[in-house]
């Protein structure tokens, strides 16, 4: 069972779990919980026991794809520890909490060091200017190494990284942590107090005297104190450089195996003598919707209410499930609150605390702290939640665009019938997921942040919503054009028995301004074509518009001009001049020196300098137009041209090329002729699928 025990603001910590994929976060908030006696057992990732990965996917993976809210009670205090996925293809499933939180412990691996995600999280949090302190986790491997992993942080990552504990031991003789600033010793997993060891005392002492350095520079008093070459005491060391993390001055750094649960209550313990609580740290701000004007928002129950939506997750039991954050004031339960994002107002159920998957109703969620509720209708993740009578908003989150999709089909009827509501909860609780209909193709595409991405989401269509889709590489939205102005006559007459139908047609077509679309004229002189007839020759060739020509795909930035024809007083009808214009229509193209054109995307690719030979030489095979390059840190920022067809895997490609370092965002630029070659590929193949119909 959940607590229901009130924590005023002074006792909470918000604490968002960042890391690379696989370094040990759900590992952490299980040893958490089992210290804080929320657990009776540790559960294991590799087991699917764990509390914070109890989604289908995640048990079936062994790696967090959501998001769980784990609260620990520890101290006279409560965490409410956000255990958020490591691999780059959920970054959705991180954004959210990263600004739900007031500070950040950002694992690494003692055997992997500082990879990929590392730097990417580290990104995530420098974006809202979160506190954080950095775990070395998994000391108990074969190959760990503290030092190591100190150095390539201190070395790739900005900030002052110092240690505030050393390990004892490491690998298979890794047995607990010094505290630097205490000069004492924890063993063992219920991190048995103890002295210093004597071959670490020369270490810890050169240690601490950065950190009593780093403690003095924080404070004119204290540094004075110390140029006097007075001894700070240990309560001013520790109150010193709790402000020097809280302002981000220094980046504390602490080491243990979570899996083994040792050093873990030692964390515990500094996460609540370092890292802020909601009154310590930096004020939300909001824009004042009447006034226009920015307020800082206090956290105080006194306060109007001011709550941010950070993730909703789709039930299909109960419905979809909303997580918050209260910034300021209090949600109640059975209340009704305001969306000023949506300008809607919202009826409140009953809240919820969670741990997990598990729920305990409360009367209210008070500043500072998080909970859930569900069942609301309008409020999606990014939204805020207000008092009418003060209205005020909170900046939405940014949530990356998508840069992988798959076209998708129902597999049977009935999936078909279910797929779009489905779609739009599966989109809704997932903001980095995009479903569109593509006309020119007359294909569903679902666009994410990778391949694993959209394979979740399609299984979760199915295990959630019991919708089955099968994927496949779209389609490109190729269009038709013509380069040239050229004529065609078609002459349609048919004659079975009873009335029968007449109509010739004379028909010009011209090329327009790309993005021009299509116009229809006429230039028919009185008394060749009753003025009736015009409109139905129209309505034939636009019929011609949609399917194609040469290639099946929508004929673009043409003109078609009538200019002359005939009619008969018995047999002309709408019917025949419609199959008259479209077939004069169809033959003028034909004349008119058609086109294939294709999308032109424009990419920004960053990316490790040290790999910009690799992409610029991948990017000349792929008919791109590198068109700027700089550079920002020891970052290298490609602009290219390069056509969708040739890019359709980039997310992949660059993952590989760059060993998951680079990433890109893309945006649709124009459309170009495809090359003559590449166009007569196209229009054979189209045959070919034109005759096995």
């Amino acid at each position: 069972m959940l607590t229901v025990k009130k924590y005023n603001a002074e006792q909470l910590r918000n604490i968002v779990l960042l890391s690379h994929g696989g370094a040990g976060k759900t590992s952490l908030s299980e040893a958490m919980l089992y210290n804080s006696g929320a657990i009776s057992r540790l559960g294991r990732v590799d087991d699917g026991t764990t509390t914070s990965d109890y989604d289908p996917e995640e048990i079936r993976r062994k790696i967090s794809v959501n998001t769980s809210v784990v609260p620990c009670e520890w101290a006279g205090h409560k965490m409410n520890v956000l255990d958020t996925p490591g691999y780059a293809d959920f970054v959705g499933e991180v954004k959210g909490p990263v600004r739900a939180a007031d500070a950040a412990v950002i694992l690494l691996d003692a055997v992997s060091g500082v990879e990929v995600g590392t730097e990417l999280v580290w990104g995530y949090a420098d974006e809202v200017d979160l506190p954080r302190i950095m775990f070395v986790n998994k000391m108990d491997r074969d190959n760990a190494d503290f030092y190591r992993a100190l150095k390539e942080a201190q070395e790739s990552l900005e900030g002052n990284i110092i240690p505030f504990q050393l390990p004892i031991g490491a690998q298979d003789t890794f047995e607990g942590v010094v505290d630097v600033v205490s000069m004492r010793a924890y063993r063992g997993e219920s991190a048995e107090e103890g002295d210093v060891p004597d071959d670490l005392r020369a270490d810890v002492e050169a240690y601490r005297l950065q950190l009593v350095e780093a403690a003095a520079e924080t404070d004119d008093a204290l540094l004075e104190k110390y140029f006097e070459e007075e001894a700070l005491t240990e309560e001013e060391i520790q109150e010193a450089l709790a402000t020097a993390v809280r302002s981000r001055a220094v980046i504390p750094v602490f080491c243990g195996s979570a899996f083994m649960n040792v050093a873990v209550r030692p964390l515990m313990d500094a996460i609540l003598q370092y890292l802020p609580s909601p009154l310590d740290a930096v004020r939300a701000r909001a824009t004042n919707v009447a006034t226009g004007e920015e307020e800082i928002l206090e956290p105080v129950v006194q306060a109007s209410m001011a709550t941010l939506v950070f993730k909703t997750l789709a039930d299909p039991y109960v419905g979809k499930l909303t997580y918050f954050r209260v910034f300021s004031g209090a949600m109640e339960s059975d209340s009704r609150v305001f969306n000023s994002t949506k300008a809607e107002e919202e009826r409140v159920g009953q809240l919820f605390l969670l741990r997990g998957k598990d729920q305990e109703p409360v009367d209210e969620v008070p500043a500072g702290d998080i909970g859930a509720v569900a069942k609301l209708q309008e409020t999606s993740t990014g939204d805020t939640l207000c008092d009418k009578d003060h209205p005020v908003t909170l900046a939405p989150i940014s949530f990356p665009h998508p840069i992988f999709s798959a076209a998708i089909a129902p597999k049977t009827k009935a999936d078909l019938d279910k797929m779009g509501t489905a779609l739009a909860r599966l989109t809704e609780e997932d903001p980095t997921l995009l479903v569109q209909r593509e006309a020119s193709t007359r294909e569903t595409v679902l666009s994410g942040m990778g391949e694993s991405h959209i394979d979740i989401a399609a299984r979760r269509l199915h295990s959630k919503f019991g919708v089955e889709i099968e994927t496949s590489v779209p389609k490109v939205p190729y269009s038709e054009t013509v380069t040239e102005v050229a004529t065609a006559q078609y002459r349609h007459k048919k004659q079975t028995g009873g009335a029968g139908q007449f109509a010739e047609v004379w028909l010009r077509v011209e090329p327009l301004a790309r993005g021009a679309g299509f116009e229809y004229e006429s230039e028919v002189r009185e008394g060749h074509i009753s003025k009736s007839y015009i409109p139905s020759i129209e309505k034939g060739i636009k019929q011609v518009l949609d399917q194609g020509v040469i290639a099946g795909y929508p004929v673009v930035d043409v003109k078609g001009v009538v200019y002359d024809g005939k009619e008969h007083p018995v047999d002309s009808k709408d019917i025949a001049f419609q199959i008259a214009g479209r077939e004069a229509f169809k033959e003028a193209v034909r004349n008119a020196a058609p086109a294939l054109l294709e999308p032109i995307m424009l990419f920004t690719i960053t990316l490790p300098e040290s790999n910009m030979g690799d992409i610029l030489g991948d990017l000349n095979t792929k008919r791109a137009r590198v068109v700027g390059t700089e550079q920002k840190g020891d970052k290298t920022i490609i602009t290219a041209q390069a056509p969708l067809a040739e890019m359709q895997n980039y997310a992949t490609d660059i993952r590989s090329m760059t060993q998951g370092r680079g990433v890109f965002s893309a945006e649709f630029l124009r459309y170009e002729e495809v090359p003559r070659h590449l166009a007569e590929q196209l229009m054979a193949a189209a045959q070919v699928e034109d005759e096995k119909e």
